[in-house]
């Protein structure tokens, strides 16, 4: 085990990641209108026109936490439908309408997390720092900070439909949404920040996307899949997943759901169905004035079931595991 950790800390694939972590952080935000005060959004009854036909289109999300570069590749000569500004269940809804049996779209997906690989690096290179951070018996602010994701970087491939949700003629209201089915590999499992080698497989249907207009930022990610584990010490899983997260630049109107979040994954043992995972997270944002940067904070936990691992990677771990989790962010 201590030969296939050393063997991980010296992977050459190290320094690309880095720089993927630092360019998560320090890339410019993307720029949608002006920072004067916003007008109230209005929903469109009717689908706006459609783009020019493009085969080929490039999507880069920078974010501390999960940074994806997208490559769309149309499989029609149709382009992608903009559906203009819409309501928030309008969006849902013409989403799943769309989620038909014969894909118009290919998405090529490249993704780092840059905070849960910086946490394995820290652990790795830094010991006596990440030994500081054990405030006591069960909390580790550094593992804190990166707990969450069960990867550092992945690869994915999504079949399915894409809808735009640009509206001709501004540059104020924009937003992608997809839906169909994806699969996602990997070669490296994040446990206890260290990184385990791991040939693992997701396979999954999931409704996912973005919309961003001068009064309101919404993103969301619907899914159930399954996850196959190369290393025979971790169990196969299969999860459902729900996440939402809505900004109100400016609040029409005095709800819970304004300026927050949240997010639920339940993992399921693949041949028993007994829970092996539960992620819960919740968070609140705070919009800058006169500006579309915000400050956000969420909190939340992972269990993880004393089953999850097995062999080797059960040592230490003869009981179920609580981590809390927070996560400072800014959003752009």
């Amino acid at each position: 085990m201590l030969h296939r950790v050393r063997s991980i800390i010296n992977a050459p694939a190290r320094p690309a990641l880095l720089a993927l972590v630092v360019l998560a952080f320090f890339a410019p935000p993307r720029t949608f209108g002006a920072t004067v005060a916003p007008p109230v959004e209005k929903a469109q009854t009717a689908a706006a026109p459609t783009d020019n036909f493009k085969r080929f289109e490039v999507v880069f999300e920078p974010d501390a936490y999960y940074t994806d570069l997208d490559l769309i590749i149309g499989l029609t000569k149709s382009p992608i439908p903009q559906l203009g500004e819409m309501t928030e269940s309008a969006i849902y809804t013409t989403l799943l309408s769309r989620a038909a049996l014969f894909p118009q779209f290919l998405v090529l997906e490249a993704s780092v997390n840059p905070m849960p690989y910086l946490g394995t690096y820290i652990r790795a290179h830094a010991p006596g720092f990440y030994e500081d951070a054990q405030l006591s018996g069960s909390f580790n602010w550094v593992k804190a900070l990166t707990a969450g994701f069960e990867e550092p970087y992945a690869f994915s491939l999504l079949a399915g439909n894409v809808a735009n949700f640009n509206v001709p003629g501004s540059h104020d209201t924009k937003g992608l949404g997809y839906s169909g089915y994806l699969f996602s590999m990997g070669n490296y499992h994040i446990k206890d920040n260290t990184l385990i080698q791991d040939q693992w497989r997701e396979y999954e249907w999931k409704m996912k996307g973005d919309r961003k207009s001068p009064v309101k930022k919404l993103s969301w990610s619907f899914r159930v899949g399954a996850k196959l584990h190369g290393n025979p010490d971790i169990t196969d899983i299969i999860y459902l997943s729900f996440r939402r997260s809505r900004v109100d630049y400016q609040e029409e109107e005095s709800s819970f759901l304004n300026n927050s979040g949240f997010e639920y994954t339940y993992d399921m043992d693949r041949r028993t169905l007994s829970a092996i995972r539960h992620f819960f997270l919740v968070d609140k944002k705070w919009p800058l004035h006169d500006s579309q940067t915000v400050f956000s904070l969420a909190v939340g936990f992972v269990w993880e079931s004393a089953r999850k691992y097995t062999g080797v990677l059960a040592a230490g771990r003869e009981k179920n595991d609580f981590q809390v989790i927070l996560r400072p962010n800014i959003e752009f």
